[in-house]
């Protein structure tokens, strides 16, 4: 490239203001990574410490302190290994078992987490992390992870990052120029892309260097964005081609009802009950429609903002008072469990609406004489179940059956409009909940895990 070009090019300046503010972002990225691997090895350290917890937690719950002595023995002598801290001891602070000599001195945060010089049997050790907690019988546990390693490997790194600066000085202009052409070959991919996506091609997607860089990450988040258009695209175009399948039938019957009333004389309750008939029809129509504005709202993700906390108990018996007397007229039985119930953060309307829902199917398809049960747990997060004793869902047609209009063969005779469970897994995902579809053996349990 001639200098002159050179020298008006893009890439040129790019180098240029790389090489000015270098010294700066040096400084930064040193800061940023040092802070971002701490972060990333205590984030990792107090995950296997919550997990560790969790597994002792289930020893205790289900053998009682004896069990819990016995885990903590096992986890103790493989601790050389784990770097696991362990110490359980009685109201009075004396040990009971655990591989640290004594209770710690220091004082736990509010979330009970403590930072502390660690004693082992045998002596000193390095700094050590852990979680405290209280049992029953005033015992208390300790578990936690020797973090001498994670202060090593932090200090290595900044070692190693202090020596790369001044190699990076050196190669400063070649990479300045390097970046900014590197700079401009993304973007330009990326505009590519984006014309040929303007052109109507959405299966197009931005190449991906695997490099694992910015660029990457952005190309990757604009995959994704891509990929939830042409999903958003396609589901639009089968909610319109459902739509136009599932509601001609019904607009026919209103529209040929009409023109029968219409075709000779008849009297005035002929004509009422025409139009009471022609009422019913309009009313399922404005039903299918307002359960896919239903949908549509709680998909579009706006609840959140209004989101409150819900008392899943007091919801269940909402539920049980509005669907109670339809549910013995049926000769059937509403069960309800939920005792005092979670709460949670939620759109109530909409989680009401959801568990109307899936009570309301129940009573479709239990046969007179079956129980339908409602209940509330903690398990340990929150679980709203409702199972029923009616012919179930087949395996293969469980995830079927939460698509817009999807009914099956069997209940294409009932009354309904293949909406139900489409809400309900609407809702699930706005409240980031599980909805499961399982054997109650016979009949269908649903859960929805928050």
């Amino acid at each position: 490239m001639h200098p002159t070009r050179l020298l008006r090019s893009t890439t040129f300046r790019l180098a240029l203001i790389y090489l000015g503010i270098f010294g700066v972002s040096v400084l930064v990225l040193l800061a940023f990574i040092d802070w971002s691997t701490s972060g990333f090895m205590r984030r990792q350290t107090d995950a296997v410490i919550e997990a560790e917890i969790r597994g002792l937690a289930e020893q205790f719950n289900q053998s009682g302190t004896r069990g819990l002595i016995a885990a903590v023995d096992r986890r103790s002598a493989e601790s050389r290994t784990t770097r696991g801290l362990y110490l359980l001891v009685r109201p009075d602070l004396t040990r009971i078992t655990g591989n640290l000599s004594r209770w710690p001195d220091a004082l736990p945060d509010a979330d009970g987490w403590i930072t502390f010089a660690v004693e082992f049997g045998e002596g000193e050790g390095d700094l050590g992390r852990a979680r405290i907690f209280r049992l029953t019988g005033g015992l208390r546990l300790l578990v936690g992870r020797d973090i001498r390693e994670r202060q090593e490997i932090g200090a290595l790194i900044r070692r190693s990052l202090g020596w790369g600066v001044g190699l990076a000085v050196l190669l400063s202009l070649g990479g300045g120029l390097l970046l900014s052409r590197s700079v401009l070959g993304q973007i330009e991919s990326i505009n590519e892309t984006s014309q040929r996506i303007v052109s109507g091609d959405l299966s197009r997607r931005v190449p991906e260097s695997g490099t694992g860089d910015e660029f990457d990450q952005l190309a990757r988040n604009l995959n994704h964005m891509l990929a939830q258009i042409e999903d958003l695209v396609a589901g639009m175009k089968q909610v319109t081609d459902n739509v136009a399948h599932d509601l001609r039938s019904p607009l026919t019957r209103l529209r040929s009802r009409l023109e029968v009333a219409l075709m000779q004389p008849r009297d005035t309750q002929a004509y009422r009950e025409a139009l009471e008939a022609s009422i019913a029809e309009t009313d399922q129509l404005l039903r299918t429609f307002n359960a896919l504005l239903r949908i549509g709202y709680a998909e579009s993700g706006a609840p959140r903002e209004g989101f409150a906390m819900v008392d899943l108990a007091d919801l269940t018996r909402d539920v049980e008072e509005l669907y109670g007397p339809l549910v013995e007229d049926q000769n059937m039985s509403l069960q309800i469990e939920a005792g005092e119930g979670p709460t949670i953060q939620g759109d109530r309307d909409l989680l009401l609406q959801a568990v109307a829902n899936l009570v309301d199917n129940a009573m479709k398809y239990a046969a007179a004489g079956k129980e339908i049960r409602l209940t509330v747990a903690d398990d340990p997060t929150p679980v709203l179940t409702v199972a029923d004793r009616g012919p179930g869902i087949p395996v293969p047609d469980r995830n079927g059956v939460l698509q817009r209009f999807h009914r099956l063969d069997a209940s294409r005779a009932l009354p309904g409009n293949g909406l139900g469970l489409s809400l309900v897994a609407a809702v699930a995902k706005l409240h980031g909940a599980e909805l499961l579809l399982g054997d109650n053996k016979p009949g269908l349990v649903v859960e929805l895990r928050f």
